[in-house]
Formats: C-alpha cells, structure tokens, sequence
C-alpha cells in the first residue's frame, strides 16, 4: 500500500522567494491626512493708520479735557474765597487853564483833572503800570492833549485820588479838524470831551499774582467851556460816567 503525501499548510521558506505583508485597511488620519493642505498660521494684522491716529486723538482729547475741568475746578474756588469784583473809576475834577487854537491850526492845551478810583475788593490788590491818558472831543475824536499817571498800588477796599495834568503844546491840526474844533469852542452849549486811561493790571490775591492784563476806563459826558483870560475854567463831571474794561482772566475763568 503506497503512502500518499500531502503538502503543509505553511509555504515553504525560500531565500529567494519574496515574501508579501498583509494589507491592513486605512486609518482615517491616513484617509484625510493625504488631502488635507498644512497648516499655515495666520498673519498678523497690522493696525491701520487710521485707528493709530484715532487712539492718539482720543487720549489728546482726555489729557486736555482733563486740564481744562481741573483749572476750572480751580477757578472756581479761587472765585468763590475771592468774589473778585473790577475797579470803578470816576471824573472828580477837570479844570482848563488854556484851550487855544490859532489861526495856524496850532493847538495848545493846559489842564488839570482829578480821577478817583475806587477798589471795591476786600482780598483783592491792584498793581498798576504807568497810566496814558488821552483827551479828545467826544463827537469828532480830535486830539486836546495827553497825559501819564505814575504807577500805583491800589490796596483792598481803598480809594485813591488820581491826579493828573493834560498838555498839548503847539499840536498841529489838520484843516478838517481845525474847522470843526473852532466851531465846537464857539458853542454856547460848551465842548463835549472824554476821556480814555489805558494801562496794564497785575492782581494779587494772597500770595498769587496773576500776569499782567490790559486795562482801559473811558470817561465821557463832560462839558467844558473855554476860558476867555488868564481865569481857570472849570469843566461840568456831574453827568460824567466811567466804564471800565477789564477782563479779569484766572485760567479759563473770565471775570
């Protein structure tokens, strides 16, 4: 009885024979791996100018509306422990000594007047520069004279008289002034003058003090006559009345 040989279940081992890996199904990081595109970060985005400059003028906008409300904080108690009032000014005296045109239109002027400033303050000083004054015709604004006060001290709750003398020697006019001057010295109803202080003003409010501010007083509704001699003339100041511009300024306050 012949024996019959049946093959293994195993392949035989050949060095020259090449073997195969089985084959496993995908992963899915392999599926989509391979058609997914690599990551790339996205760029930074680089402000606009236009939200640089909108930032920049929003905190210049803060930083001045924050000054401005702190002066103003502060000007206001400085007005309310001060209660700062302006000066009054009046026309107390005006005398003529000459007012004499000539033929030539060659003015000559010699007056003496008195002014009485007033302080009304009870914490507030005024400091005075040297005072120009100017006389002139209050209808046709025609030049009588000029004078200088000295520089003064007004202290708290004073009155002070200012004294003062207007020259104008051998002032030339031209002949349209001339004209209307002579006609105004022969009015029955006298001339009409007025009268105009300017200066510069330093306040000082305890140990403050303020820069120097511009101030001017115009005077009008006096009526002098002209002498006819040697005799003085005395002008008319009951209806004189003085206004005073002065614009007190403490940081942004206005006074």
């Amino acid at each position: 009885m012949t024996e019959r040989v049946y093959p293994s279940s195993k392949p035989p081992i050949n060095g020259n024979a090449t073997t195969t890996n089985p084959s496993f199904p995908a992963t899915k990081a392999q599926l989509y791996g391979a058609s997914r595109p690599a990551y790339l970060p996205q760029p930074q985005r680089k402000r606009s100018r236009r939200s640089c400059c909108c930032v920049c003028f929003f905190w210049v906008f803060f930083i001045i509306f924050v000054i401005l409300l702190l002066a103003a904080i502060a000007g206001a108690i400085i007005y309310v422990i001060y209660r700062p009032h302006r000066p009054t000014f009046s026309v107390s005296g005006f005398k003529i000594s000459s007012l004499n045109l000539t033929s030539s239109s060659h003015l000559t002027t010699n007056i003496n007047m008195n002014i009485t400033a007033r302080n009304p303050n009870k914490k507030l000083v005024y400091i005075y520069n040297p005072v120009t004054i100017v006389v002139t015709t209050d209808k046709d604004d025609i030049l009588i004279g000029n004078g200088l006060l000295p520089s003064f001290v007004h202290g708290t709750k004073n009155t002070t008289l200012l004294k003062a003398t207007i020259t104008s020697s051998g002032q030339q006019l031209d002949d349209a002034s001339s004209s209307r001057l002579k006609t105004d010295l022969k009015s029955k109803n006298g001339l009409d003058l007025k009268i105009e202080l300017e200066t510069k003003v330093k306040l000082k409010m305890g140990g403050l003090k303020t820069p120097k501010i511009r101030i001017r007083v115009a005077c009008d509704g006096i009526k002098a006559t002209v002498p006819s001699g040697k005799t003085a003339t005395t002008a008319s100041v009951s209806k004189a009345k003085c206004k005073v511009d002065l614009r007190i300024k403490i940081w942004k306050w206005t006074f």
